[in-house]
């Protein structure tokens, strides 16, 4: 409620109660549109389908059921959870192994894809995944992936192989980790200078160099102060400079 009052309207959550409330977010949901503050339209609910393995105990499906009903189970219960008749963007929490595209994975696509054919869900996409898995499900997939949402880590160099095909397949990638992930390489002194330079705070200047990259960043703090600086990234431009000196940071770790 507080980020959507701050002015928040994207949000992504998981059907994985081992680390996701998403009962909370529909509640906040629900309480914003019931006070005025905003309207259903206006929100972007993002959710995801989580293989068993990355699940506790707590499953949003029967996991004796095939993985077409599966997918089918967890997308209701995300509705009810979430208090709505269709998610905005409906992602593949990662596929089912470490390399290359599982017949388990193709399956789960295939009933994503049915989703979406029934106005469940507007788009879709995968998180947690490896350039070679992401050219698989290109070449297999009927509805074609709208967003990859991966880990963004300097000692990958801001996952700059899989923001290059996204790019070139014209894919919108959804960083996240890019503090958490980064904590060690961003106390370096030319972050900290840049920051400075613009009286900006460090994670506004790596929001900002995600999104003039092309990257929609991802942020899940919970304090206020905090979401009021995650969105006040829109009255500065890094140099060409700053951002190469950005680009070319390593991890001291």
């Amino acid at each position: 409620m507080e980020a959507i009052a701050t002015g928040f309207r994207a949000f992504d959550t998981a059907n994985q109660r081992k680390h996701y409330v998403e009962e909370g977010v529909g509640a906040a949901v629900t309480a914003a549109i019931a006070s005025g503050i905003v309207k259903r339209e206006e929100l972007f609910l993002q959710t995801k389908f989580t293989y068993q393995r990355g699940q506790d105990h707590r499953l949003p499906y029967n996991p004796d059921c095939d993985l077409t009903t599966q997918v089918r189970q967890s997308i209701a219960s995300s509705l009810e959870h979430l208090g709505v008749t269709r998610i905005d963007s409906y992602i593949l929490h990662g596929p089912s192994q470490c390399s290359g595209l599982s017949q388990a994975d193709r399956e789960t696509w295939r009933a994503m894809e049915d989703a979406a054919d029934e106005g469940l869900a507007d788009l879709l996409g995968i998180s947690n995944v490896a350039v070679d898995q992401l050219k698989a499900l290109l070449d297999a997939a009927r509805i074609r992936p709208t967003f990859v949402q991966n880990r963004c880590l300097v000692r990958a160099s801001w996952d700059h192989e899989m923001r290059t095909l996204c790019q070139k397949e014209n894919i919108i990638y959804q960083a996240f980790a890019l503090l958490s992930g980064n904590r060690q390489a961003l106390l370096q002194p030319c972050v900290t200078q840049i920051a400075h330079h613009y009286n900006k705070t460090v994670p506004q200047v790596v929001y900002r160099f995600a999104f003039e990259l092309g990257m929609l960043p991802l942020t899940g703090t919970t304090d206020v102060a905090h979401m009021r600086d995650s969105l006040d990234i829109f009255d500065f431009t890094l140099t060409h400079d700053e951002i190469e000196t950005l680009l070319a940071l390593r991890d001291p770790g």
